[in-house]
């Protein structure tokens, strides 16, 4: 790993639900706008409060979360 860590910004463009053990999570999804993968629309789990249209700054861009699953009966 360098020394020198570069983040990518990322727009939210959707809320996708609430996600972890207690809902304290938020499943978003969100455009990057630079770097090798800009333009691309990934999912990702955040913390703390959001809205669409923040900026996230990730680390790495090509992880993402795992997609929600609806519960039965719901």
């Amino acid at each position: 790993m360098s020394d020198e860590e570069t983040a990518y910004p990322a727009e939210i463009i959707e809320i996708v639900g609430n996600t972890g053990m207690h809902g304290e999570a938020k499943q978003v999804q969100c455009r990057i706008l630079e770097g090798r993968d800009k333009g691309r629309i990934i999912t990702r789990n955040c913390m703390g409060p959001i809205k669409v249209g923040d900026i996230l700054m990730l680390l790495e861009t090509s992880r993402e979360a795992k997609k929600l699953n609806r519960r039965r009966g719901s």
